[in-house]
């Protein structure tokens, strides 16, 4: 017999370090054990954005699925700043062809698309928006 879902819920927290509050609460699942499983999941990206969608079901169990770390703060670091530019015309700063290269290959499994060069298009779009050249 199969559970059912009672909620599906998106977030955002921070890698290896996840302690309960509002934003679990929402979920409706066992914070100390969620938080304890996502740590020891995420414990190497500590630092790091780390998006996870949790299923909770009626019984109060759960599953989790992690997810890439978002597209702007790898970009951020790799060019070393702290915010990109308000206006995609003004250039901020600038990240290699091989950074490029990189951050695409990161996020080719949660990118819509199947080939490398679909992927380094999407992240070098997100670089134009955010005012970073890349060279």
């Amino acid at each position: 017999m199969r559970k059912r879902i009672a909620k599906v819920v998106k977030m955002e927290l921070p890698g290896g370090d996840a302690h309960p509050g509002p934003k679990l609460a929402s979920a409706g699942v066992n914070m100390a054990k969620f938080c304890t499983d996502f740590n020891a999941k995420t414990g190497d990206r500590r630092g790091q954005v780390v998006p996870v969608i949790i299923t909770a079901y009626e019984d109060k169990s759960f599953d989790f699925v992690i997810k890439t770390t978002p597209v702007a703060p790898l970009i951020l670091k790799a060019a070393g700043l702290e915010k990109g530019s308000g206006n995609a015309k003004t250039i901020v700063g600038s990240i290699t062809d091989a950074q490029l290269t990189e951050i695409a290959q990161y996020k080719l499994p949660d990118l819509n698309c199947e080939d490398l060069e679909a992927a380094k298009k999407i992240v070098a779009g997100s670089c134009r928006q955010m005012g970073i050249a890349i060279k």
